[in-house]
């Protein structure tokens, strides 16, 4: 997956080659924001105006663009996927939520 930066905001970048034109999502917002362009030149240019507009219209109504994360996210996986991680965490004297938000970072770079 491709992804492309205005100032400080994400995209995510796809190619449709049927109709020949990228589309791009911005993602982290409340609000669902797109654009497209048909060479990286005109997404590059719609990017930047689709987070302008998005910013001004933010402004507008008084609110903030960011989506708001709380911190918590429930993950469900394999009971024994659970077991292993909750056993590294005892064995590395942290708990569970330490070290998954340790593995997380680490995956994240």
């Amino acid at each position: 997956m491709n992804t492309m930066n205005h100032k400080g905001y994400e995209a995510i970048i796809e190619f449709d080659a049927d109709a020949g034109i990228f589309h791009g999502e911005l993602v982290g917002l409340r609000d669902v924001v797109t654009f497209e362009g048909r060479s990286v030149e005109e997404l590059q240019a719609a990017l930047a105006d689709s987070v302008d507009d998005y910013l001004d219209f933010c402004a507008s109504r008084g609110e903030a663009p960011e989506r708001p994360f709380s911190g918590r996210f429930v993950v469900r996986t394999e009971p024994d996927l659970h077991r292993a991680a909750a056993v590294a965490a005892k064995r590395d004297g942290v708990s569970l939520n330490k070290w998954v938000a340790k593995a997380l970072q680490q995956a994240l770079g």
